[in-house]
């Protein structure tokens, strides 16, 4: 049976890295739930993941025979879409994956359950449209790491029942929404895959991503160049990372493997892997300077006085660097933490394991300067 997908987040870091993986299956078709102003912002953004995917000419001939667009919107019901679209996908679809979230730490709580919680729940009622129809194979949901929010020690491949606290309000919507999915799929017996990144970084052959995340911002921070010259101190905090060909691989892999219902992987590097941010601030501050980028003199304060001392400054600071600023308390909450993601599950089940950060990280930086040029 030809593989029907219906994807959301395509044009995120993920979800733009996995469509050329689902189009490698010959006779699979895709829709794109893409959210947009309009049909020719729809198309416009469209065109933009073709530019990114930068296919051969048959090949984004082929692409553009098994993809088809829709206009949405994870958050809304249905996804906003019409009644005739929606239930020729519900009759047709074998596999979704829902790769669509809303990466802002800082958002009111409700706004942020309303991403994360109304989108599961509107998956899920997709999901039980397409069983019963009969044609339903698999789930992929993608999570994050950070639903461990501040629970100290390594984080098991397991759902996660402990009470806890977090360290923004991203965290605790995931967390609300595998709750959510947990008991979707006691009850209802769905075929749902969760897999929680860590956080995603560039391509491990090529450095390429769509968007450069949080990881990138910490890479500036850590430079220096943000601040001055002026961080706090790291002590021993790791900071876990993954390459978004890994994360696609896997979730590729997965949508395709029926044992792998029920189970939660962690798509990470690992306790054993994960890089030491002071190792990591070496790397980021030699690769700047060995490709034209002044970087300042180092001084590094305890935390408290560094955010004195930033708060002191910071209204002579341009109006990018202030919006910088206002975000580094919850860099700073994030990197506190010694927490550590257990992947040994993953590994065991998926052949291919996680790269370690020092075979990709040059290349990731490299490719982000060279954007940034």
């Amino acid at each position: 049976m030809a593989k029907r997908y219906f994807v959301t987040g395509a044009t995120g870091a993920i979800g733009s890295a996995l469509i050329p993986l689902l189009l490698e299956e010959p006779d699979s078709q895709i829709w794109l739930l893409i959210r947009g102003k309009s049909s020719e912002h729809l198309m416009k953004r469209l065109e933009e993941l073709f530019d990114f995917w930068e296919m051969a000419e048959p090949l984004a001939l082929d692409a553009r025979k098994r993809i088809f667009p829709l206009l949405g919107d994870t958050d809304q019901n249905q996804f906003a879409l019409a009644n005739e679209p929606y239930a020729k996908i519900a009759q047709q679809c074998t596999h979704i994956i829902h790769c669509a979230g809303v990466v802002k730490m800082n958002l009111p709580l409700e706004i942020a359950r309303q991403h994360a919680l109304g989108a599961a729940k509107n998956i899920v009622e997709l999901a039980l449209a397409c069983k019963q129809s009969g044609n339903l194979q698999k789930i992929e949901y993608v999570s994050t790491v950070g639903v461990g929010g501040k629970m100290p020690g390594i984080l098991p491949e397991t759902w996660i029942t402990k009470p806890r606290e977090f360290h923004n309000t991203y965290e605790q919507s995931k967390a609300e929404a595998e709750i959510y999915l947990r008991d979707q799929i006691e009850q209802h017996h769905l075929p749902i895959t969760v897999h929680r990144p860590s956080m995603v970084v560039g391509d491990s052959k090529t450095g390429k991503i769509i968007h450069h995340q949080i990881f990138y911002h910490i890479c500036e921070f850590l430079a220096g160049r943000r601040t001055y010259g002026l961080l706090p101190n790291l002590g021993n905090a790791k900071l876990d990372t993954i390459p978004v060909d890994y994360v696609a691989s896997v979730i590729q892999w997965s949508s395709l493997q029926q044992d792998t219902a029920g189970e939660i992987f962690h798509l990470c590097s690992g306790p054993t892997q994960s890089i030491q941010l002071a190792e990591l601030q070496t790397i980021v501050r030699h690769m700047f300077r060995s490709q034209g980028f002044k970087v300042p003199v180092v001084i590094h304060l305890p935390i408290s006085l560094f955010n004195a001392v930033l708060n002191f400054v910071a209204p002579w600071f341009s109006d990018k660097l202030q919006r910088a600023v206002r975000a580094f308390p919850f860099f700073l909450d994030y990197l506190a933490d010694e927490n550590g993601f257990d992947n040994s599950l993953t590994n065991q089940t998926y052949s291919c394991h996680p790269p370690s950060p020092l075979d990709y990280l040059a290349t990731v930086l490299t490719e982000y300067r060279r954007i940034q040029r």
